[in-house]
C-alpha cells in the first residue's frame, strides 16, 4: 500500500532512450514500486525525449504499481522509446524542462546510453537543481565508460540471444558448406560482436579497435576474410562464421566507405550503420578476390541486432535491473542527482555524470575493448586468420600458397599488410 507522504513535493519521471536493451520495463517497474511505496506520484514519459521536446500533452502518463506489476519479465519498453535529441537546440532543451516543471515532476530517471545520458547531464546542468537526475546506463553494445567488470545491462541477454543465432548459422554452415558473414550490431566498440563470437566459437571475429585507432581500407577487412577462408581449407573445411562488428566500417578510409551507398545520420550525427550495406559489399568483394585465387565458396550475409534489442531478459538482467531502477528512485527521492546508477561489486555506486563527460566531444566517454587484455588476447588464440607466423614458417606458407593457386612470394607480399595490427603472443604469469 502506498503513503501520501510525498504527494505535493514534486514526482518522478521516468523516460527511454537510444535503442531498445533487454530489461528496460525491469527498470521501469522498480523504479515506479519504490517511489509509489514511499507515496511519491510517479510518471512514465513516452517515446524519449521526442514528445517532451515539442510539448506533447500526451508525453506524460501516470503509472501505479498495477501499471507495471511484472513487466519486469517482458523484453521492449512500455513508455516506448526515441533517439531524440534535446540537446542539438537550446529551445528544445528548456521545453522538456518546462514541460516536466507543469506536471511538477522535479526527480527524473532516464534509462539509455550514452547519448542519453549527456542528455541527461545537460538536463540537469539546465535545471540548476530544480531537477534531479538518475540515468541508468543501457546498451547492447556494453560500451559505456564503467569499470570493465561493469556490463551494461541488455548486453547478456543480447549475447546470449546472438549466440544462440550464430550457433545456428555454424551448424547450417558446416551442413551446406558455406560461410556466413555476420554484421552485429556496436557503434563504436566490439563488445557485443567478441562477446557473441567469442562464446559461440565463431571461426573469426572482429572489432574496430584491433586496428588502434587508425583508418584502414576496406581490402584490409576483405583480405582478412579471404585468409581465413583460405586457412580453414587447409584443414579440409569449406565453411565458417566470421563475426564483425559493425563499427569497424567506421574504421575503413572514407573513400571506400562512401561505396557502400549513402549515409544516414541519426539525430546524435551518428552514422546510421545499419543501413550500409556493409556485409553485403563484403560479401560480393570477398567472393570476387576468392574468385581471382581460384577458390568457389558460397557466401552469405547476415545482420544480427534487431532481433537482440527487445528479447525478454535473461536472469542476470532481470536481477540487474531492478537493483538498478531501485537504486535510481531511492537514490533522488534520498536527495541524490547528476549522476549515473551502477552497481559494483554488489554495491551501488553514483557516477558523476559530469565526470563521463568527454570534454573534448561533449558527449560520454565510450569503453572500448582492451586488445592489451588476456580475454581479448585468448579470443584471438581461438579464431582461424592469417597470423604472422604463418607467413614467417616457409612450409605453413607454401601449403597455404598452394591453397589458393598463387606462389608463395604473391601469398606473403598480400597478406603481410593485415598481421601488422596483429597483438603480441600470450605471455600468462606463473607466479
Amino acid at each position: 500500500m502506498t503513503t501520501d507522504s510525498h504527494r505535493g513535493l514534486g514526482g518522478l519521471g521516468i523516460l527511454a532512450g537510444g535503442g531498445p536493451a533487454p530489461g528496460i520495463n525491469a527498470v521501469i517497474a522498480a523504479a515506479t514500486i519504490r517511489a509509489r511505496l514511499e507515496g511519491l506520484p510517479v510518471f512514465g514519459l513516452m517515446d524519449g525525449f521526442s514528445k517532451l521536446m515539442v510539448g506533447d500533452p500526451d508525453a506524460i502518463r501516470p503509472l501505479e504499481i498495477e501499471d507495471v506489476s511484472r513487466m519486469h519479465y517482458r523484453g521492449g519498453s512500455m513508455l516506448g522509446i526515441a533517439r531524440a535529441n534535446p540537446t542539438r537546440r537550446e529551445e528544445d532543451l528548456e521545453r522538456v524542462i518546462a514541460s516536466l516543471e507543469a506536471r511538477g515532476i522535479d526527480k527524473l530517471v532516464t534509462i539509455g546510453g550514452d547519448d542519453t545520458a549527456y542528455s541527461a547531464y545537460r538536463v540537469s546542468e539546465r535545471a540548476k537543481g530544480r531537477i534531479a537526475v538518475a540515468h541508468v546506463p543501457k546498451t547492447i553494445d556494453n560500451d559505456l565508460d564503467l569499470p570493465p567488470e561493469i556490463d551494461t545491462f541488455g548486453y547478456q541477454t543480447a549475447r546470449a540471444v546472438g549466440v544462440d543465432i550464430v550457433r545456428n548459422l555454424m551448424t547450417d554452415a558446416k551442413t551446406t558448406r558455406r560461410w556466413y558473414v555476420v554484421i552485429a550490431m556496436g557503434r563504436t566498440a566490439g563488445h557485443l560482436a567478441l562477446g557473441i563470437g567469442k562464446a559461440a566459437g565463431a571461426t573469426l571475429t572482429i572489432v574496430p579497435e584491433e586496428f588502434r585507432g587508425e583508418t584502414v581500407p576496406l581490402s584490409m577487412l576483405v583480405d582478412t576474410l579471404v585468409g581465413a577462408i583460405i586457412k580453414r581449407r587447409l584443414d579440409g573445411r569449406e565453411d565458417g562464421v566470421a563475426v564483425i562488428a559493425e563499427g569497424a566500417a567506421l574504421s575503413v578510409d572514407t573513400e571506400d566507405l562512401n561505396q557502400l551507398g549513402v549515409i544516414e545520420r541519426d539525430a546524435h550525427g551518428h552514422v546510421r550503420l545499419a543501413e550500409l550495406d556493409f556485409g553485403r559489399e563484403l560479401k560480393r568483394l570477398v567472393r570476387t578476390e576468392l574468385q581471382k585465387v581460384g577458390i568457389d565458396c558460397t557466401l552469405v550475409e547476415k545482420n544480427i541486432g534487431y532481433e537482440l534489442r527487445c528479447a525478454d531478459p535473461v536472469p542476470a538482467d532481470l536481477e540487474y535491473c531492478r537493483d538498478l531502477g531501485y537504486a535510481a528512485a531511492k537514490f533522488l527521492i534520498e536527495g541524490g542527482s547528476g549522476s549515473l546508477v551502477s552497481m559494483q561489486g554488489g554495491r551501488f555506486v553514483p557516477v558523476s555524470l559530469e565526470q563521463m563527460l568527454d570534454t573534448q566531444t561533449n558527449r560520454m566517454q565510450v569503453r572500448l575493448v582492451d586488445i592489451e587484455s588476456t580475454r581479448y588476447a585468448i579470443a584471438r588464440r581461438y579464431m582461424i586468420r592469417i597470423r604472422r607466423d604463418d607467413l614467417e614458417d616457409p612450409v605453413i606458407l607454401a601449403r597455404l600458397a598452394a591453397c589458393s593457386d598463387i606462389n608463395t612470394d604473391e601469398f606473403h607480399a598480400r597478406f603481410e599488410s593485415i598481421v601488422g595490427f596483429e597483438p603480441p603472443s600470450l605471455n600468462l604469469p606463473i607466479s
